[in-house]
């Protein structure tokens, strides 16, 4: 038979299968597969592109490089042929003399362009309305902030001088997309034009600035313009985006990019199970058909090309039809959120929804051809001997393809190998465990027979007659299970962490520099006006210098978050009392900490890992003109995303009390007190109040819709969990119909096998249950751990409504597909089969 004949003979037996209704459970798990991957791809890209387009706003770029030296100009040429624009900035400090008054500001030079992600905000007065601006004061002007006029006894319209160049200030500066929290951007603030700078003479040769050239466009460039420029950074210099400017930002849509990356594996592989089962079910009722072709001569060959071609056409149709109904799904889905969605949400990429039909194609590929190949093996004899089966392929077959099919979804979706082996190996290994739970379960449940009433020992038997299937079946419920529930484990502390990271009154002001002297009169009037302040750190400036002696430019790795740290002073503090939003991973706290010759520290432990700084080292630190050593007491996990004062090192208390220092703390002021700053301001002018209300409010509204992102992923893995179910429950129902149309031939009643049915498929649900909450605890614990940076703990509520959720799932489910034996006659039903 030619290849073109096998082609026609199998489009054919398509046809005739689809009018028989023989392809239904195959064909709507496969379109579950691909419309669920292609609308939650679409919509995760989506989100997740929009969350991060909002996210660079507060870098004011999608990319940014920064320097104590002026930026190769040739960089932003590059940028221009690859589509980016881009801007340059320069940040210095330097004090303005104005009216016999000195003041030492933080000077933001500006070329046109920028921001080119967000807005300044500005006003004529500070009685007057902010507007947002895409626009830069001009050459010869600046922008201040209010503390500068005030300090300086002047007004708009007036003139300061910055170095050597007269600037008339014609507005007031309220809002600057990315202020950061280094020291010179603590200081009052003066914007101007980048080609008044050289005009200042503020910065010669040896001082203290940082240049920015910043880059924003197109994903694709932006990655294109980062690969090209990472080889090529000298060591002083730092190029970051959203991710590792904005931990307070990067670490929660990190976090959404990983649960949606997990929430596509979870239902793909819920599809999976069913493809699998369904075509175990079409390959078994094919056997007949298969034996037939093989009397009449069909080799080995020509049957496999036979039935690959039909499963490429089941494929193609499946997978188009369901990338259609996915991109369908995901565009109704934000037609009805549009008004929760603060943002236009960014377009998906041409191409991206083909990514569900290759989807589909692996998923049958992967899924689907152990059963196929079962039937290229099968006996002609089959004509004359119904009981005579082909051998299984091999279990290395069967399994292999399964993963290489998941390990390249996995990777796609996640890009993350750390995950694709963990959910693998894991998953596999407890997988592994379950199967011989199971079969040791239904092995003991025979001793129970002869103890039981007639409804529960027909339903045990069919589970103990054929231990084989009914582990695969076990298995089957029991991923489809554990994928749920991970999504919803995952989901829920998600959500979770972000609530307790941002209560309603998350403090939305900073108070930085204040003296000693002033801490009790600053305490005493912030509880006059009702606020309430998190607890007061003093803040030593210091720089660390060396590792057990080692010069520390010699351990940190190019562009790690050590070498960030080492390039500029950090903020040291002391304590007694382990900061609300740190967790000790390694060594003691104070109160369990024995005093040595050498002070001891405790350290961040990203930090600590990107330094190689292990407990006991000996840490050397330049603070001014003094040295200090000292020696690493414990490592701490620190939520750098919550709205409270950080650091990353933390002596023993009264470690730093000989040193000069200030002291920090953070508050909530609700809006109908924000006139109590202005009072704060007066009483303390030395004192920097720092105002991160437009920081929150973005910060929430990206929670906001993160969250929604991930409620309806969630929506999205469950009810293709609970339809792929129902439809793996019909794939495994042959043998068991037969043998209760035999039952009822026999005299067996209606409520009899009803009874015996329900207490059969909740068995099934029930064991599955138990053993799938087992196997997400364990998934749980080391995706929180690892992955999503989460405190684990057991999850008592799973353990409890699981095993309850799936036997009444799995019975619903076998009870409707088995209703047909009891309401028709035997004779009809064995026929059907």
């Amino acid at each position: 038979m030619s290849v073109r004949s096998q082609l026609v003979l199998a489009l054919r037996l398509v046809r005739r299968d689809w009018h028989s209704g023989e392809l239904l459970v195959l064909m709507l798990a496969l379109l579950i597969a691909v419309a669920s991957a292609t609308a939650v791809s679409l919509l995760g890209h989506r989100l997740t592109r929009t969350m991060t387009l909002q996210a660079a706003e507060f870098l004011a770029a999608d990319l940014s490089v920064r320097d104590h030296d002026p930026l190769p100009a040739d960089w932003d040429e590059e940028a221009r042929t690859l589509g980016l624009r881009h801007a340059r900035t320069v940040e210095f400090s330097s004090v303005l003399v104005e009216n016999e008054d000195m003041l030492l500001c933080g000077i933001k030079a500006v070329s046109p362009g920028y921001p080119l992600r967000g807005a300044l905000r500005s006003t004529l007065t500070d009685m007057t309305a902010e507007t947002a601006t895409q626009e830069v004061p001009e050459p010869g002007t600046a922008w201040v902030e209010q503390r500068v006029l005030t300090s300086l006894n002047l007004a708009v319209g007036q003139t300061i001088h910055v170095g050597d160049q007269p600037l008339t200030v014609t507005r007031i500066l309220t809002h600057e997309p990315d202020r950061r929290g280094e020291l010179w951007s603590l200081s009052p603030r003066v914007l101007m034009n980048l080609a008044d700078l050289e005009a200042t003479h503020v910065l010669q040769p040896g001082s203290h600035a940082h240049f920015y050239a910043m880059y924003a466009g197109d994903e694709p460039a932006v990655r294109a313009l980062k690969a090209r420029l990472k080889p090529r950074l000298a060591a002083t210099q730092q190029l970051v985006d959203v991710h590792e400017d904005r931990p307070e930002v990067g670490n929660a849509i990190n976090r959404a990019e990983r649960y949606l990356g997990l929430s596509s594996i979870v239902i793909v592989l819920i599809a999976g199970v069913a493809v699998a089962m369904s075509a175990r079910r079409y390959s078994e009722r094919h056997f007949d058909m298969t034996a037939m072709l093989k009397c009449l001569g069909a080799s080995k060959a020509e049957v496999l090309r036979l039935y690959l071609f039909q499963f490429l056409a089941i494929g193609l149709a499946g997978s188009l039809a369901g990338c259609a109904l996915g991109f369908v799904a995901q565009e109704g889905v934000l037609y009805f959120l549009a008004r929760m969605l603060p943002h236009s949400l960014a377009s998906p990429a041409w191409y991206a929804p083909l990514f569900g039909a290759a989807v589909g194609l692996l998923i049958l590929l992967g899924f689907a051809l152990p059963p196929v190949l079962q039937l290229r093996g099968l006996s002609p004899l089959r004509v004359l001997r119904r009981d005579l089966a082909p051998l299984p392929p091999s279990g290395w077959l069967v399994y292999g393809l399964a993963a290489a099919a998941l390990a390249v979804l996995i990777w796609r979706y996640t890009e993350d190998g750390r995950m694709t082996a963990m959910v693998l190996g894991i998953g596999f290994a407890a997988l592994a465990g379950t199967g011989l739970v199971a079969l040791g379960l239904l092995r003991g449940s025979r001793l129970l027979l002869p103890r039981l009433g007639l409804s529960w020992r027909f339903g045990l038997q069919n589970l103990t007659r054929q231990p084989r299937l009914a582990v695969t079946q076990i298995l089957a419920f029991s991923l489809t299970l554990v994928a749920m529930q991970i999504s919803v484990l995952v989901r829920t502390e998600l959500i979770q962490e972000w609530r307790q990271q941002l209560p309603e009154q998350a403090p939305n002001q900073f108070a930085l520099n204040l003296f000693e002297t002033d801490l009790a009169h600053f305490q005493a009037l912030s509880e006059r006006e009702g606020f309430k302040t998190s607890a007061y750190y003093p803040v030593i400036r210091g720089r660390l210098t060396a590792v057990n002696g080692e010069d520390v430019h010699r351990i940190a790795t190019k562009e790690s978050q050590g070498e960030a740290a080492i390039n500029r002073d950090l903020s040291l503090t002391y304590s007694g009392e382990l900061p609300p939003d740190n967790r000790i991973l390694q060594g003691r706290w104070w109160n369990d900490w024995t005093p040595g010759n050498e002070p001891g520290v405790s350290v961040e432990a990203k930090l600590a890992e990107s330094l190689g700084i292990r407990l006991g080292d000996r840490l050397s630190f330049t603070l001014g003109d003094r040295s200090l050593v000292a020696r690493v007491a414990s490592l701490r996990s620190v939520r750098w995303d919550a709205m409270t004062p950080n650091f990353y090192m933390i002596f023993e208390p009264g470690a730093l009390k000989d040193h000069a220092r200030t002291y920090i703390t953070s508050f909530y002021v609700p809006p109908e007190q924000k006139s109590a700053l202005s009072r704060l301001a007066k009483a303390f002018p030395a004192v920097t109040l720092l105002d991160v209300e437009a920081l929150l409010k973005q910060f929430q509204t990206i929670l906001r819709e993160v969250t929604l992102a991930i409620e309806f992923v969630l929506a999205f893995a469950l009810a293709a969990g609970i339809t792929v179910l129902f439809a793996a429950v019909r794939a495994t129902l042959d043998s068991r119909l037969r043998e209760d149309a035999l039952l009822r031939a026999m005299g067996a009643s209606r409520k009899l096998l009803r009874r015996s049915q329900w207490l059969e498929f909740c068995a099934l649900g029930f064991l599955s249950g138990v053993l799938s909450t087992a196997i997400a605890e364990l998934i749980a614990w080391s995706l929180f751990v690892r992955v999503f940076d989460l405190e684990p703990h057991v999850h008592w509520e799973m353990w409890l409504s699981v095993p309850l959720l799936g036997a009444a799932s799995v019975g619903v489910a076998g009870y409707l597909n088995t209703r047909v034996v009891v309401r028709e006659a035997p004779w009809k039903a064995l026929r059907d089969l």
